[in-house]
């Protein structure tokens, strides 16, 4: 009978489980012990549940991490194993982020059977996409597009843009990446008109913050340049305080001991955006995400986010 060293908790669709078995694999290899060592636990979320509405509609992003959250909270798991652009601004109580792997591809994949990219599909052709950023994106580029909402994993959406349900979609291409999907991208879409989600490409893991035993076993496997990253952008969230309510994209880069980061904001039919871009010191990662939120803030009319 196998001992387990760890447990994890996880959604269970086929992205969230390949990375999950990442986690796995590199804590087994890091810590010279046997992958079954550490327990995958699946659990179902409220997001799963709900495939009728938007997340916007529906209460927002935390939604893919609540019950997991719970099973954390209440001691059934030992940490949990997210993208982290499914993390909400704020997390409960006495849990923290403790861990980011290293990060995946961050740009956005357009797919669509019926043009070789997004300029080339037909006036009033049809994307489909939950994400409220990318729906403004979108409709900066081609307002002359129509965008309606696609929930699901990414082989349901997949089905649906075979089925016809779409002209074309949007998908993250770490995410195919990672199910070893990328023949499906017909177009990679360029960082400086679809600037990522917050986290987009980043594995991201969630433990108890009193939980000393289980940090020091994660700290093998973080990588310090995801992690300064993705502190400058959550920071950038933070201060917006920033939903899936809200189209907001920001991505920080490091090289050395420089970080630099962009941030967006946007209407959500697409028509006015504002966008912030700072560079400094890697250490005051942090410092810089918010200060770019807060200049972001400074500037936005009372109604922008009302369409």
């Amino acid at each position: 009978m196998t001992q387990h060293l760890l447990r994890l908790g996880t959604r269970g669709s086929p992205l969230a489980l390949r990375q999950a078995e990442e986690v796995q694999a590199r804590l087994a290899a890091a810590h010279g012990i046997d992958p079954s060592a550490v327990a995958i636990e699946v659990i179902r979320t409220t997001g799963d549940r709900i495939q009728d509405r938007t997340l916007a509609e529906a209460g927002g992003k935390g939604l893919f991490t609540k019950e997991i959250e719970e099973a954390l909270i209440a001691g059934t798991i030992d940490f949990a194993v997210h993208s982290s652009k499914d993390v909400p601004t704020f997390l409960p109580d006495g849990l923290q982020l403790s861990t980011y792997l290293p990060r995946e591809d961050v740009r956005d994949a357009f797919v669509s059977p019926r043009a070789a990219s997004l300029a080339t599909l037909p006036p009033g052709a049809v994307v489909g996409t939950a994400s409220l950023r990318r729906q403004a994106q979108v409709l900066r580029a081609r307002p002359d597009l129509r965008v309606v909402p696609l929930r699901g994993n990414v082989q349901t959406r997949l089905r649906k843009l075979e089925d016809g349900a779409v002209d074309a979609t949007l998908l993250a291409l770490a995410g195919l990446n990672r199910l070893k999907r990328a023949d499906v991208v017909t177009a990679l879409l360029p960082l400086d008109q679809f600037l990522p989600a917050i986290g987009q490409g980043a594995i991201a893991i969630e433990t108890r913050a009193n939980d000393s035993r289980t940090i020091d076993l994660l700290s093998r496997i973080n990588d310090p340049d995801t992690e300064a990253a993705l502190t400058c952008e959550r920071a950038f969230l933070t201060v917006l305080d920033g939903s899936c309510r809200t189209p907001i994209a920001g991505l920080a880069t490091i090289d050395g001991n420089r970080i630099e980061f962009t941030g967006e904001v946007l209407r959500e039919d697409g028509s006015e955006h504002l966008a912030e871009k700072l560079s400094g010191n890697r250490q005051d990662a942090e410092a810089i995400g918010r200060e770019a939120g807060a200049r972001i803030k400074q500037r936005l009319p009372a109604n922008f986010f009302k369409t």
